[in-house]
C-alpha cells in the first residue's frame, strides 16, 4: 500500500479527529479511504446516470414494466436458491 501525506488546516484535521472518534474509524486513514471510496461510488453513479439519459428510449417506465422487472427478480432469486 502506498502512502501519502497531507496538510490540513486546524479545523479540518479537528474535524477529522471527531469523525474518527464518533464513527468508529481506527485511524484518520481509515476515515479518508473510506470517503475517497464513496467519491467514486458517487462518480460512478453519476456516468451510469448520465448514459441511461444519453441512451436511447425503451419501454416506458410503467406499472407493468416494474411488475415484469419484480418477476424476473423473484425468478433469479428463486432458481439462486435452488443452485
Amino acid at each position: 500500500m502506498s502512502t501519502m501525506n497531507i496538510s490540513l488546516p486546524d479545523t479540518l484535521k479537528s474535524f477529522v479527529d471527531e469523525q474518527v472518534n464518533q464513527r468508529g474509524y481506527g485511524t484518520s486513514s481509515e476515515y479518508v479511504r473510506e470517503l475517497i471510496r464513496r467519491d467514486q461510488d458517487r462518480l460512478h453513479l453519476r456516468g451510469l446516470l448520465l448514459d441511461g439519459a444519453a441512451s436511447a428510449p425503451s419501454v416506458p417506465a410503467n406499472a407493468t414494466y416494474f411488475d415484469a422487472l419484480r418477476q424476473r427478480v423473484r425468478g433469479r432469486a428463486k432458481s439462486n436458491a435452488r443452485g
